[in-house]
């Protein structure tokens, strides 16, 4: 019913893969790599009998290249491939894919050609793969600025170069690809940070391995399939108790929205009861938005029992500081987010009341509050976004969301998952605080601590996208437009089916 969750291995996971195929894989993993880039590239291609160009690096992923070019040839096409290095270099198994070019006619330039008058069918991106450290400059960031330029489509083998697969950063420049076919498996940095704005659209080639028989992995992309445990059919025997209380605590002055947010996503998202706890001292006495809400003072949060959603709006105030130390110890479920994590960061003996949990928290920061927890900066924590993840998870024995482009899911047995859904759209006001209501819904209807987290993500994401099917979206969408759409996701699914994805943004 569900698209299964594949699996994610970082580069060294990657080479231990390979290692146990290399000397006996028949046909070797390089011709298997190319012939699957061939089949891709001359799918793309389609009619159009307009010449190819292939870019090739002085390694490995150089010599996929040119096995697809050795097999595009033979097939007719008109293939002009540019070598960069010296041939005489080349690595063993490259060697071999570029005497094979050689021998069946072909030629390699040292330079970019000047474009056809007609263009190009298709340009394929093979200079560096998966092994890439350093940054790209001189002549060949030239080369990539040049081939990003031009109006054809473009199809990079294994990870665009210039990318690093670990962590989606860009080194120096990239290759913007329309099209990525990566092989074995999938590697973070094509789901994460910069990789989306470079990959275009990701096709996987497993030439023949078997990833996850070679080596089990503890990361995956996320499906609902990995949370479809949960998505059981409401019981006609049933009332709002059956399906929990949420409650809300934030909403300090001047940011009541924010707790509202929270709680009527909660409410859309099936939860029983819905409770919003406001700091504020104005406090209205009743949403006229949504009714169903039940406000209360902030005082009265600790004696509401249920699932504990701390952050929206909670500002940092002595007040906010003591409803967040008694949470920590007496909260059986909750959630973190907002100026709760600030507060965290700022307070060790709050950090180390988290730490101390019996049953792990879920705190959910963007990647500036990641750093405050982590007392590094926001740029080195979006360097390597899974390892940020993770070491959230593990320092504070919670289930830790890293929030931004392929956000990262962390649990503290040290398994990952990097979410796809969403876009660039969800970057307004109040998204994370419909994505805390959305999560302690589904903690109130009894998912489990790191299936809601991950459930809630996507679902959240895919809300997003459902928008954008129905005309909403991406520029301008609002944080208050999604619950209603995520609602409509979600009965999707209990009913068995899955909404087409919305058109790429």
């Amino acid at each position: 019913m569900f698209a299964a969750a594949r699996p994610i291995y970082r580069v060294d996971e990657i080479r231990r893969i390979e290692a146990a195929f290399l000397d006996s894989a028949e046909p070797p993993l390089m011709e298997r790599a190319g012939e699957a880039a061939a089949e891709l590239a001359a799918e793309l291609i389609g009619k159009d009998r307009r010449a190819i160009l292939v870019v090739c690096g002085p390694g490995n992923n150089g010599g996929d290249a040119l096995v697809l070019a050795r097999l595009l040839r033979a097939a007719g096409r008109a293939v002009c491939v540019v070598l960069a290095g010296d041939a005489g270099r080349l690595p063993a198994d490259a060697a071999k894919a570029h005497a094979a070019w050689l021998d069946a006619g072909g030629g390699c330039e040292s330079e970019l050609p000047p474009s056809p008058t007609e263009g190009w069918s298709l340009v394929v991106d093979g200079l560096f793969g998966i092994g890439l450290q350093r940054p790209l400059e001189g002549r060949l960031a030239t080369w990539i600025g040049h081939l990003n330029s031009l109006d054809a489509p473009r199809l990079a083998l294994d990870i665009p170069s210039g990318l690093e697969a670990d962590s989606g950063r860009v080194l120096g420049c990239a290759f913007d690809a329309t099209h990525t076919i990566t092989f074995i498996a999938l590697k973070p940095g094509l789901l994460t940070l910069d990789g989306p704005d470079h990959c275009g659209r990701i096709h996987l080639a497993p030439i023949g391995i078997d990833a996850e028989a070679s080596l089990p992995a503890n990361a995956h992309e996320i499906t609902p399939a990995i949370f479809s445990s949960c998505l059981a059919r409401r019981r006609r025997n049933s009332h709002k108790g059956s399906y929990g209380d949420v409650v809300v605590i934030g909403g300090d002055k001047g940011m009541t929205g924010a707790a509202l947010l929270a709680g009527r996503a909660a409410l859309h998202l099936g939860a029983g009861r819905v409770f919003v706890c406001l700091l504020a001292g104005e406090a209205m006495q009743v949403d006229p938005i949504q009714p169903e809400l039940m406000l209360r003072s902030a005082d009265e949060a600790l004696c509401l029992g249920g699932i504990a959603v701390a952050g929206p709006g909670l500002g940092r105030s002595p007040q906010a500081h003591s409803l967040l130390a008694a949470l920590l110890e007496s909260a059986p479920a909750l959630l973190l987010d907002a100026d709760a994590l600030n507060l965290v960061a700022a307070r060790p003996a709050l950090a180390q009341s988290l730490r101390a949990r019996q049953v792990p928290a879920i705190i959910t920061p963007h990647p500036a509050e990641a750093a405050r927890l982590l007392g590094a900066d926001t740029a080195r924590v979006q360097a390597d976004r899974v390892a940020a993840g993770k070491a959230l998870a593990a320092r504070f024995n919670c289930i830790a969301l890293l929030k931004g482009c392929g956000s990262i899911v962390a649990s503290p047995d040290g398994r990952w998952w990097i979410n796809r859904s969403g876009h660039p759209g969800m970057a307004s006001a109040g998204m994370g605080d419909v994505l805390s209501g959305i999560t302690g819904a589904l903690l109130a209807q009894h998912w489990p601590g790191d299936l809601a987290l991950i459930g809630a993500t996507h679902l959240h994401g895919r809300a997003a996208e459902q928008l954008t099917v129905e005309g909403i979206g991406p520029v301008g969408l609002l944080a208050g437009e999604l619950p209603g759409a995520a609602r409509r996701v979600l009965n999707a699914w209990l009913a068995g089916d899955e909404p087409a994805p919305g058109p790429p943004t």
